[in-house]
């Protein structure tokens, strides 16, 4: 038998079990079933309770930036006060402040003196 032969009588051997298929195939029967309807489910229900967390998140964001700003407007306030009444002085925070900025701007420059300690001026 050659190979012709026998993808010829493979053909007419499957042929009759494909068309039997075809007829009791009813696309309007096929549901996805009790199983979908889980699946589906459970995707409803996590999707729901990740929209629910992302809600509470951004609303502790734009509290959280409230209150700072709120801090932030109650500490210039005071500074405006305290430095109308009491005249030169300059509170401990302001001073610790000033004192980190100087801080910062000095970590900013490039040291060009190689076996200098790190907390020497840079040279210029």
């Amino acid at each position: 038998m050659s190979a012709a032969t026998a993808l010829v009588a493979a053909h007419l051997a499957i042929a009759p079990v494909v068309r039997a298929a075809e007829d009791e195939f009813d696309p309007n029967d096929v549901t996805p079933g009790v199983w979908g309807f889980v699946i589906t489910f459970g995707i409803m229900v996590v999707v729901l309770l990740l929209v629910l967390d992302m809600t509470r998140r951004i609303r502790r964001t734009n509290y959280r930036a409230e209150v700072q700003e709120e801090l932030a407007r109650e500490m210039a306030e005071s500074a405006a006060a305290g430095s109308g009444s009491a005249g030169a002085e300059v509170s401990g925070a302001e001073q610790t402040d000033a004192v980190a900025s100087d801080r910062s701007e000095d970590d900013g420059q490039p040291n060009d003196a190689g076996d200098a300690a790190p907390g020497d001026a840079p040279t210029r």
